[in-house]
């Protein structure tokens, strides 16, 4: 099993963390891994992305020009990496952030409302998370497990009592997630 997966979004949507958890997730569970994050101005309001690889096998390079699966959170990063999807591959976009939806045919399309969610569970921090736990369902590249304790190693310990939150946003994800 290998999946490159992009997530982009906003500077601030928490896209670098979702993808580093992700990352050290694929670390607890013995998985070769790549992180590569691509961000500057876009901290300020721009759009921020991060590729991540995990892998059964070693990884040859972090660089990609295709991915598996792409997860995009707002209209720009729509625009930019839709056309970079291989075929058959996975896009995950945010209803929230998305004027103009997907368009292509040849891969799988799924909408999570994590926006919403986030705002009905009164915290917009898990926001990232709820869309951790859609891409997880529709590809479970690492197990709950894995989050979980990546979460304990990438949180600063004064923040490891919303770890249950993050959890349950996570549950919440993989139950709002539906293929368009």
């Amino acid at each position: 099993m290998k999946k490159e997966i992009i997530i982009s979004g906003f500077g601030g949507q928490g896209v670098l963390s979702m993808g580093k958890i992700l990352a050290y997730s694929g670390l607890m569970e013995d998985k070769e891994v790549t992180w590569m994050p691509a961000y500057g101005p876009e901290q300020r309001g721009g759009t921020a992305n991060v590729t991540v690889i995990v892998s059964d096998t070693r990884i040859s390079s972090p660089i990609l020009s295709k991915y598996d699966i792409a997860v995009v959170l707002n209209q720009p990063s729509l625009d930019k990496f839709e056309p970079k999807i291989k075929p058959g591959g996975i896009l995950i976009y945010d209803g929230y952030g998305i004027i103009n939806p997907p368009t292509r045919t040849d891969i799988e399309v799924y909408r999570i409302d994590a926006m919403d969610k986030a705002a009905e569970m009164k915290n917009a921090k898990v926001f990232n998370m709820i869309v951790l736990g859609g891409l997880l369902k529709v590809a479970p590249v690492v197990s709950d497990k894995g989050v979980e304790k990546a979460l304990f190693k990438t949180l600063p310990e004064r923040h490891h009592n919303l770890i249950p939150l993050n959890m349950q946003a996570i549950t919440e994800g993989r139950n709002i997630i539906s293929k368009q």
